[in-house]
C-alpha cells in the first residue's frame, strides 16, 4: 500500500506579483469556512500555481473540475509537476465513442447503447478511486463527467481483497474472489482487469495499473508478492501487503443482486400490468422481455449491459435519490476548484435536463423502467450538497460565482510573473480591414513574430486563408473539420515560422499558449453572439497577453455593449500592470518557451507512465508493441488528445528506429 505523505510543492521558483497577496487571501477565506471564493485572474498570471500553493498549505484532498478533457489533460500536467511525490489523478469520461441508448417514435427506430472504451482513460479513472480510498494527499482533475453515477463507493471499496505475505488463502477460492469483483481470466490477452493462473502463481492486472501484481501461493498461504513489469515479467518491487480493488465501479455481492432483482421484478410486473391496462400489448411485452432477460444475466454473471439502469436497487437506494458519484468517494472535508468557472458551471447545470428528455421516451415505449431515472447525472442543486467549500477560478467568472460570493471574497491576480501587459485593444472599421490585416501581419512577420485571425464561421475561415496564401503569406486554418494530428501539426508549425498565420474560429479561446503571437485580428466583433461576447472577447484577447508586443484589432462598425465591457476590463487591467511594474522597476519580457513544449502539455494525461525500457525487449516483441502503441496512438487522435498522439508516435518512429525500419 502506498505510504500516506503530505502535500510537497516542488517549484524551482516563489510566489510573486499578487500570487502571495491571492494565496493569502483564499487561505483566510477557507479558514473562516467560507463555502465560496473567486479568483479573478488574468490569462497568464499563474493561477494553476497559486492553486498549488493553496493545497499545499491547507493539506485537503482536492478536485479540480475542468470544462473538458484537454483542458483536465494540461492541468493535471502541471499539477503532476508541482506536486511529483503526491498521488495526482486524471478522471474524464472514458468513452472514445459513444451513442446513448434511445428511441425515435417518429420513425420507430431503437437505438441501442453503443460505446468504444479508451482503456487509458478507464485505467486513470480507478487510480483515481483507489487513491482517493487509501491516502489522502490526493488531487484529482476532473472533466464535468465526474457528476455521473460512478457506482456505489461502500460495495466498491468492502468488495476489495487484501493480501498480505503469510496469509493463509487457497489459490482456488481467491480466483472465485477475482471473478466475483469482475476480474476476466485470461485466455490470449493480458491486460488491465484480467487475472492469469501457472500453477501456484496467479498474476492480476489491475485496472489502474501498467505492472502487474504476482502472487505465488503455494501450499495455501501466501509466499511472495510482487509488482512485475507487465511486458517484460521484471521485477520492479517485493511487496508486503497488496489491496486488490475491484475491476469495474458497478460491482456487488451477490446477495445485494438478489435483493435487487426481488424489487427490478415488481417494479416490472407494475410497469407490464399498467401497459395491458392501457391496451398497449407490444409495451408490456417489451418491458417484461427484456427485463427478465438483464435479471437472467445479473443471476448469472452478476452483470448485465446497461447495470447503470438498476442502480437504484443495487445500491439499495430510495427512489429519486442522488447517484453516487466521484464526489461521494472524496472525505468530507475536501476542496474544490472550479478552473474556467464561467463554462464549467453551466455545463454542470445543464447535464440533467438532456438526460431526462432521452430517458422520459424509453420508459414511455417500454425500453426501460422507470426507475431507470435514477441512472443520471447529479441535478445542480444536488451537485451545490455535496461540494463544501469551493474556489472559483477565471479570468471572466459568471453570474452565478458572483451572486453567491461575498464581494470580500473575490480575489483579484492580474500581475504576470514576466511584468507582461494586457495588450493594447484598438477598433477599427470593416471597410477596407482585409487590407488592415494584410498590413498588419505583414509588419507582425516583420518582427519575427506570429498572427491569429478570428472568424465566425468555418467558411469565412477557409476563404481568408485561401486570400492570403494567394498573396504569398504561409497560413493554415484550423477548425472542427480539421484532423487532430494535423492541428498539432499546424500548431507546431506556427511556432517554428514555418507558418506565420493561423486563422480559426472558437478553437482560439481558451487553452492555447504561443507567445510567438503578437498581433490578433477579431472579425465581426460587433455580431452579437456567444463568440462575440464580453467574456469570449476578453479571453480571445488574452491570447496575446504572452508578448511584449501584443496587440489586439476589433473590426466592427458599431460599439457593443459586449465590446465595451471587453475594452474597459482590458485597460482596467493594464492600468493596474503598468502602476506595479513602474513601482517594482519591471520590463516586460515576452515568455520565452521551447518549442516542444507544445507538444507537453496534456502530455499522455499521466506524466509518470513508466516508459518501456527498449533494451529489454525482444525484436519480435518490439514489433507488436509498435502494433499497441499505433493503436492506442488512433484512440487519441479520436478522442481529440492530440497531445497524446504526439508522444505515443515518437515512441512508435523511436522502436521503429531501433528495428531499422
Amino acid at each position: 500500500m502506498p505510504q500516506e505523505k503530505p502535500f510537497n510543492l516542488v517549484a524551482p521558483y516563489s510566489p510573486t506579483g499578487d500570487q502571495p497577496q491571492a494565496i493569502e487571501q483564499l487561505i483566510a477565506g477557507l479558514n473562516k469556512e467560507e463555502k465560496h471564493q473567486i479568483l479573478h485572474g488574468a490569462t497568464g498570471t499563474g493561477k494553476t500555481f497559486t492553486m498549488a500553493n493553496i493545497v499545499a498549505q491547507v493539506q485537503r484532498p482536492t478536485l479540480v473540475l475542468a470544462h473538458n478533457k484537454t483542458l483536465a489533460a494540461q492541468l493535471c500536467n502541471e499539477f503532476q509537476q508541482f506536486f511529483p511525490e503526491n498521488a495526482v489523478s486524471y478522471f474524464v469520461s472514458y468513452y472514445d465513442y459513444y451513442q446513448p441508448e434511445a428511441y425515435l417514435p417518429h420513425t420507430d427506430t431503437y437505438i441501442e447503447k453503443d460505446a468504444s472504451i479508451n482503456e487509458e482513460i478507464e485505467k486513470f479513472r480507478h487510480g483515481a478511486t483507489m487513491n482517493l480510498l487509501t491516502r489522502r494527499d490526493v488531487l484529482i482533475v476532473a472533466s464535468v463527467s465526474c457528476i455521473y453515477g460512478l457506482g456505489d463507493v461502500e460495495s466498491y471499496e468492502a468488495l476489495a481483497i487484501k493480501l498480505e505475505r503469510g496469509q493463509r488463502v487457497q489459490r482456488d477460492k481467491l480466483l472465485r474472489h477475482l471473478t466475483d469483483i469482475q476480474y476476466r481470466r485470461s485466455n490470449m490477452e493480458f491486460k488491465q482487469g484480467m487475472y492469469h493462473v501457472l500453477g501456484d502463481t496467479v498474476e492480476i492486472f489491475m485496472p489502474n495499473s501498467d505492472t502487474v501484481i504476482r502472487v505465488e501461493v503455494p501450499f495455501d498461504e501466501i509466499d511472495v508478492i510482487q509488482e512485475v513489469d507487465s511486458f517484460t515479467g521484471e521485477v520492479l518491487e517485493e511487496l508486503q501487503e497488496i489491496t486488490i480493488f475491484p475491476a469495474a465501479h458497478n460491482v456487488t455481492t451477490k446477495e445485494k443482486i438478489d435483493h435487487a432483482v426481488d424489487g427490478i421484478l415488481a417494479e416490472m410486473k407494475e410497469v407490464e400490468a399498467e401497459f395491458l391496462k392501457r391496451g398497449d400489448l407490444v409495451k408490456a411485452e417489451r418491458i417484461r422481455m427484456r427485463t427478465e432477460y438483464d435479471v437472467e444475466m445479473l443471476r448469472e454473471t452478476g452483470y448485465c449491459t446497461g447495470i447503470e439502469n438498476y442502480g437504484r436497487y443495487l445500491a439499495d437506494a430510495v427512489p429519486g435519490a442522488p447517484p453516487s458519484t466521484l464526489i461521494d468517494y472524496f472525505p468530507d472535508d475536501f476542496l474544490l476548484f472550479v478552473d474556467e468557472s464561467h463554462i464549467s458551471i453551466p455545463q454542470v447545470g445543464g447535464m440533467f435536463e438532456g438526460n431526462l428528455s432521452r430517458k422520459n421516451t424509453l420508459i414511455e415505449y417500454g425500453f426501460r423502467l422507470p426507475s431507470a431515472h435514477d441512472n443520471r447525472p447529479l441535478k445542480f442543486e444536488e451537485f451545490e450538497q455535496k461540494v463544501g467549500q469551493r474556489i472559483y477560478v477565471s479570468a471572466t467568472p459568471g453570474k452565478y460565482e458572483y451572486a453567491n460570493t461575498k464581494k470580500e471574497r473575490i480575489v483579484e491576480q492580474i500581475i504576470r510573473p514576466t511584468g507582461l501587459l494586457d495588450p493594447v485593444v484598438t477598433v477599427k472599421p470593416t471597410k477596407h480591414q482585409i487590407d488592415d490585416i494584410t498590413k498588419e501581419v505583414q509588419e507582425t512577420i516583420k518582427r519575427g513574430e506570429r498572427a491569429l485571425i478570428t472568424t465566425l464561421t468555418k467558411r469565412s475561415a477557409e476563404d481568408l486563408t485561401k486570400f492570403l496564401k494567394d498573396h504569398g503569406f504561409k497560413v493554415q486554418y484550423l477548425h472542427s473539420d480539421v484532423q487532430t494530428m494535423d492541428r498539432i501539426e499546424t500548431l507546431r508549425q506556427l511556432r517554428t515560422g514555418e507558418i506565420d498565420i493561423i486563422v480559426g474560429i472558437n478553437l482560439l479561446r481558451e487553452g492555447l499558449d504561443l507567445p510567438e503571437v503578437s498581433y490578433i485580428a477579431i472579425l465581426d466583433a460587433d455580431k452579437q453572439g456567444f463568440l462575440r461576447s464580453r467574456d469570449a472577447l476578453i479571453q480571445t484577447i488574452g491570447r496575446a497577453a504572452r508578448n511584449v508586443n501584443g496587440h489586439v484589432t476589433l473590426y466592427a462598425d458599431k460599439m457593443t455593449d459586449a465590446m465595451r465591457g471587453a475594452l474597459d476590463e482590458t485597460e482596467r487591467r493594464r492600468t493596474i500592470q503598468e502602476a506595479y511594474n513602474k513601482e517594482h522597476g519591471i520590463t516586460p519580457e515576452t515568455i520565452v518557451k521551447a518549442v516542444h513544449d507544445i507538444a507537453e502539455e496534456g502530455r499522455k494525461l499521466e506524466l509518470r507512465r513508466p516508459k518501456h525500457d527498449h533494451t529489454k525487449i525482444p525484436k519480435d516483441e518490439k514489433k507488436r508493441l509498435i502494433e499497441e502503441l499505433e493503436e492506442q496512438m488512433d484512440i487519441a487522435a479520436q478522442n481529440l488528445e492530440f497531445e497524446k498522439a504526439a508522444d505515443l508516435r515518437d515512441e512508435v518512429e523511436l522502436l521503429r528506429r531501433e528495428l531499422g525500419k
